[in-house]
């Protein structure tokens, strides 16, 4: 019997105090609204189905390909150098 998979609440439209959206704080040239576009056009449902499930909940597969190819879009190879990035930005 697999375990249900349950991720994290991930929502990039959630609003907060100030600035009211944290979508007000990226330029809109910026490359990383290149990244979020064409990673929600594509079909992870396979990268989806091979999580396991059980245990406590993990971070939705689409955000980290997206952090991830981001981070590799600006020569960040290393995972603490991106956890560190992740932290400050």
């Amino acid at each position: 019997m697999k375990a249900k998979v349950v991720f994290k609440t991930y929502n990039q439209s959630q609003l907060s105090l100030l600035p009211p959206s944290y979508d007000d704080l990226v330029p809109v040239n910026h490359p990383v609204r290149i990244v979020n576009t064409i990673i929600d056009q594509i079909d992870i449902a396979d990268l989806e189905r091979s999580y396991k499930g059980g245990g406590t909940s993990s971070y939705h597969p689409r955000m980290l390909l997206k952090v991830i190819i981001y981070a590799y879009l600006r020569n960040m190879y290393s995972s603490r150098k991106i956890e560190q990035a992740l932290l400050e930005n």
